[in-house]
């Protein structure tokens, strides 16, 4: 009885996991879509005002531009955010930090239809007053 109740338990999952597969479909993501999604605020603003420049980054004098590409997702919202280029010191993770955070965009569009895009995004770096190296 107790193999019976093991291979039934044993079965089942399987059969769900199964059935799990079958709902996922793969994401299908364009590159360039006749409409490119668009933020529904001020980008540059949004920027400026939560990126926290790295202490290890503005200690070393560290400037430069991270390239941050993530998918648009059909409903808007941010999704596999990623590092394509970047300086160091903790500007990576900052720009990756603000980005996954970012409000709902308006998606990208094709044949009329919302679609999940990649996007990718430069996030400039820039000391305005460089401290005095030591």
């Amino acid at each position: 009885m107790k193999y019976i109740f093991l291979a039934a338990c044993v079965f089942l999952a399987m059969h769900a996991s199964a059935q799990d597969a079958q709902l996922q479909k793969p994401m299908v993501v364009y590159p360039y879509p006749e409409q490119q999604p668009k933020p529904e605020f001020d980008l540059s603003k949004y920027l400026s005002e939560n990126i926290h420049y790295p202490d290890k980054a503005r200690k070393h004098n560290i400037e430069g531009r991270v390239i941050v590409q993530f998918i648009v997702t059909e409903t808007g919202s941010i999704d596999s955010v990623k590092i394509v280029r970047g300086i160091g010191a903790g500007c990576d993770e900052e720009a990756a930090r603000v980005v996954k955070g970012m409000p709902v965009w308006i998606p990208g569009k094709q044949n009329g239809k919302p679609v999940n895009t990649r996007f990718s995004l430069p996030v400039v770096f820039y000391l305005e007053n460089k401290p005095q190296a030591k």
